[in-house]
């Protein structure tokens, strides 16, 4: 059993490293739509991925329309501050694809406005715009593992 971890355009090395870390640990496949915002070789990300990175099995698409031309099919589950929904109200299957947008903006209107009925928030009080990206990860993958029973 695994979850696809989706992030959109990240931004911050450190954020997609420590996400990265999670995905091996919990045998998560974790999938970048560029562009983002540094290398792939940035010591940033490699830092806060340890040594675990080349056990992550990560894939690359150039474009929000390549991600969707191999996976539009599929489960597709959208995590933004916009939303109404709260993310443990989701009944997460094996498989399912959680998408996370950038740090600083999150995922663009015209997704949303597509997928809406797929947005789901997480709920924080009014003192902060966000909680940190791979926090947010952290949330809802061990919210889908508990639900699915993955160990």
């Amino acid at each position: 059993m695994s979850f696809n971890i989706v992030l959109y355009q990240p931004e911050i090395p450190a954020n997609t490293g420590n996400i990265g870390r999670l995905c091996v640990g919990t045998n998560s496949v974790l999938h970048i739509i560029k562009p983002m915002k540094f290398m792939i070789t940035d010591k940033y990300l490699k830092r806060a991925g340890l040594d675990y990175w080349d056990k992550l099995h990560v894939k690359f698409y150039n474009s929000w329309d390549d991600f969707l031309a191999e996976n539009e099919d599929k489960s597709l589950l959208f995590f933004t501050t916009k939303a109404n929904k709260i993310y443990s109200k989701i009944n997460f299957k094996d498989g399912d694809f959680l998408i996370f947008g950038p740090e600083t903006r999150g995922l663009p209107e015209n997704i949303l406005n597509k997928y809406w009925k797929n947005a789901f928030t997480i709920p924080m009080s009014k003192n902060i715009r966000s909680i940190n990206l791979g926090n947010s990860v952290a949330i809802v993958l061990y919210e889908a593992i508990r639900q699915t029973a993955f160990y």
